[in-house]
């Protein structure tokens, strides 16, 4: 399942919220291959989604929300939903379009009243539309035909959420969001995956084994000592650098991604302490396993990324303004604004035509009080 576009409002700090992740045109010569849900040509999707933004922009928050989405459509139980909603004295509602590799798209519309009402299977409403994707159908033509639909509303949402196909997905957070480590049993891909991502990041690794003692476990031998990594314990073991422990999850994505075992895949900032070249190169790694129906989003703050030969629609940048109640955080396709195959991401960027600039005035602030404060002491 694959998503095509995002409605969120009165979700954690988005409102009025909208993330569409179609492109109209083919792009000729893509270094991202079939970017479209086979084998239906015309129905393109943004298959990788680099997410761009300043801290506090919403970029792991966004992960989360469509996590908690995903939960909800398989568990079926609103209250996976209720504690990220903002203000519970308003009504709180996303719509979300997914299409799946068996030719459907559906578009799944869920509405919370305010907590003041009382929230059971009743209160809650959901609607589920979907339509078969003939042939020649691009996402575009298949939304008139959702939008036109008639809809026939189940007694129950439990029951009407039964219309969507399962949706398999990894998410993948810095420790921060997810202390305990998540590992496969006695797996030799991930062995082998895991030794030379960890290699390649600390030179003191000389291999990695598969342990004999425990169930989902892995042994790492250094120079001079061993370390356990085992499935639900913690890995913030002294002996491995930052770097090194972010190895071990992106080691996971990877796998899950070359065996092509989910079908969605978010990657959240864990390249914090990793080299830029590891990254860019991890990250090709990444989209070169992605299936003819997979979908990856990752979010970095590292701007060398933006010299990748990626296409421009694969670019979002979120931005966040206070001041605006009514959308206090937004986001702009690289490709809206820079309509020309010779415009350069890097320079866009650096000239901050996307508004997504650090508000850097307010640490030089802090040097200007700084020097005033030194001035009053040599005064004294």
């Amino acid at each position: 399942m694959v998503v095509l576009d995002l409605k969120l409002n009165n979700f954690y700090a988005f409102k009025n919220f909208h993330l569409n992740m179609s492109y109209p045109k083919k792009i000729v010569n893509s270094t991202i291959k079939d970017e479209y849900l086979s084998p239906f040509t015309n129905f393109r999707y943004k298959k990788v989604n680099i997410i761009f933004g300043s801290n506090a922009t919403g970029k792991t928050t966004l992960g989360k929300m469509i996590m908690l989405i995903f939960n909800f459509l398989r568990v079926k139980s609103y209250e996976v939903l209720t504690d990220a909603i903002s203000n519970p004295k308003k009504e709180a509602s996303f719509t979300i379009d997914m299409a799946s590799q068996s030719g459907f798209l559906y578009r799944v519309n869920c509405i919370i009243p305010p907590s003041e009402e009382l929230l059971n299977a009743d209160t809650i409403k959901v609607e589920v539309k979907k339509v078969k994707i003939r042939q020649n159908d691009s996402y575009e033509s298949c939304i008139k035909q959702i939008e036109e639909k008639e809809f026939t509303h189940a007694k129950f949402y439990v029951e009407e959420l039964e219309k969507v196909e399962p949706i398999t997905w990894i998410f993948e957070y810095p420790d921060i969001y997810k202390e305990k480590l998540v590992l496969p049993n006695k797996d030799e891909d991930f062995r082998f995956v895991l030794e030379n991502i960890l290699k390649s990041l600390d030179p003191n690794i000389i291999d990695v084994s598969i342990s004999q003692d425990a169930e989902r476990a892995y042994v790492i031998r250094l120079q001079e000592k061993t370390i356990v990594l085992q499935d639900g314990q913690p890995s913030n073991t002294d002996l491995l650098s930052s770097g090194t422990k972010a190895g071990v999850k992106i080691a996971t994505l990877i796998t899950v991604l070359m065996k092509q075992a989910n079908n969605f895949s978010y990657c959240d900032e864990n390249f914090s302490y990793i080299h830029t070249d590891i990254e860019k190169t991890l990250l090709s790694l990444m989209i070169d396993f992605l299936g003819p129906c997979d979908q990856l989003f990752f979010t970095t703050h590292n701007t060398d990324i933006l010299d990748m030969s990626l296409p421009k629609h694969s670019f979002t940048f979120l931005r966040k303004d206070v001041n605006n109640e009514n959308e206090p955080i937004t986001c702009v396709s690289a490709a809206s604004l820079l309509k020309k195959q010779e415009d350069s991401l890097r320079n866009a960027v650096e000239n901050d035509l996307f508004s997504t600039a650090p508000a850097l005035e307010l640490i030089y602030d802090i040097e200007a009080y700084g020097k005033r404060l030194k001035n009053d002491e040599d005064k004294e």
